[in-house]
Parts: structure tokens; sequence; C-alpha cells
């Protein structure tokens, strides 16, 4: 049965909302190995300890290092620039904001969001992914 956990897709979320970050685990960890974090900052220590997730739920407005300054710091980055990168977000002009991002992302969804397009544009993202090569 580990092997089972072993294998799901892991995806990284940042928001700086407690009651999202618990609907997102309830929703998405049954499917996938959650990390969640409250700040920008607590999610690239998370990710400067070595770890790696296959795509990244980013909420854009949040206090200190805000999500399109954690945004910039993994597409500038040669490691983590790959990463695919859905933005929640209750911003204003939510549609504007991304058209202005410096950086591509995958998807946005405007808070509040519908849970099953969110569910189903993550598999579809990480269907789209390479596979790893396995050896023979």
């Amino acid at each position: 049965m580990e092997s089972a956990s072993f294998n799901k897709k892991q995806i990284l979320i940042v928001d700086d909302e407690p009651s999202i970050l618990k609907l997102l685990n309830f929703i998405l960890s049954k499917q996938y190995t959650i990390h969640a974090f409250e700040s920008g900052y607590k999610a690239h220590l998370w990710l400067e300890d070595g770890n790696f997730p296959d795509i990244i739920i980013l909420d854009l407005h949040m206090p200190h290092f805000d999500g399109t300054s954690f945004l910039k710091s993994i597409k500038i980055s040669g490691f983590y620039r790959e990463i695919p990168v859905i933005i929640l977000s209750a911003a204003e002009d939510l549609n504007g904001i991304v058209a202005n991002l410096p950086f591509t992302v995958e998807a946005y969804f405007p808070k509040p969001f519908n849970p099953e397009s969110l569910k189903e544009e993550i598999a579809k993202i990480l269907e789209s992914l390479p596979k790893p090569m396995l050896n023979k």
C-alpha cells in the first residue's frame, strides 16, 4: 500500500487563507499528495529543501512574499521553471492581472471557484506532462 502513496503526484499549495488550504486538502488529498503553506516564503523554503512538486496552486495576494514574487522566483530558476502553476485568487480583474504577469501560468481560477473544474484542470495539466523514462 505504501507504493501507491509513493506514486501519487505532488501538489504544492500556497495560500494565506486557512479555509482554502483545508478545502483544497480535502478535495485533492485522496488523489494527490498535498503540501500546503500559508506563505510564499515557507513554500520557497520547502522547495529549497530539495522538494519538487508536480504542480503548484498559487494565490497572488499574500502578505510579505506574495504570489507574484513567488512565481517570479520559481520561473527565473533553472530548476523550478518548468513546474506548472495554477493561479487561484480573489483578485479583482484576475484576467488582466494574469495577462500582465511576466511569466506564463497554465491556468487560473477566481475565488470562489468550482472544485470539480479545478480538479479537471489539474488532471489535464498533469496528463500533459512528459512521462519519465523507465529503465529496463
